[in-house]
């Protein structure tokens, strides 16, 4: 399978439990089943997704483009730990909830066409397919990361790919 139709596939899925999300109503007791589903597939998707997809496409050259993915990761994780801790942060869960969904299918869409487009420029159906088998081999080990080495993964992804494999080394230990 290609990058692209792996990253389709987990957006479809991603789509579907936003859909599911929105509809519950806030007392709903599978809603923090659902969040830690949401929260799973998009921090495994997104890390993956950095990692394969978005540092071969920084390392080829189109940097502002993925930046701007990068970005879009970042504040719908930001929207999703924000409903996490919506006893602690008193956040309107409704509204962030619908906040979360606009914002991932708004970075969704763009994803599809505009990085799709610039990255079927970039590498051969080779290439791709080398990426698919990778990206799904990744998001497997990631989804048994915690937070932390999630989190940790997140900035080397943006890091300057010189600095990348020194910095891997010092967070090692960070585990799961």
């Amino acid at each position: 399978m290609d990058i692209y139709k792996a990253l389709e596939n987990d957006h479809k899925e991603l789509k579907n439990l936003l859909s599911e999300l929105v509809d519950l109503e806030e007392q709903d007791s599978y809603r923090e089943v659902l969040i830690e589903n949401i929260s799973t597939l998009l921090s495994s998707h997104s890390r993956a997704e950095e990692s394969v997809l978005y540092n071969s496409m920084r390392a080829i050259g189109d940097s502002e483009l993925v930046m701007h993915a990068y970005k879009e990761h970042m504040e719908a994780e930001a929207l999703l730990k924000k409903m996490e801790l919506k006893e602690v942060t008193g956040a309107d869960w409704t509204k962030t909830a619908m906040e979360l969904r606009d914002a991932l299918l708004h970075h969704i869409d763009q994803e599809e066409h505009d990085v799709f487009t610039e990255a079927r420029k970039m590498f051969s159906a080779e290439e791709a397919g080398q990426m698919g088998e990778a990206f799904l081999k990744l998001q497997s080990e990631i989804k048994n990361q915690g937070f932390v080495k999630n989190s940790f993964d997140l900035v080397v992804n943006l890091m300057p790919p010189r600095f990348v494999d020194k910095v891997k080394s010092i967070g090692s230990g960070l585990g799961k």
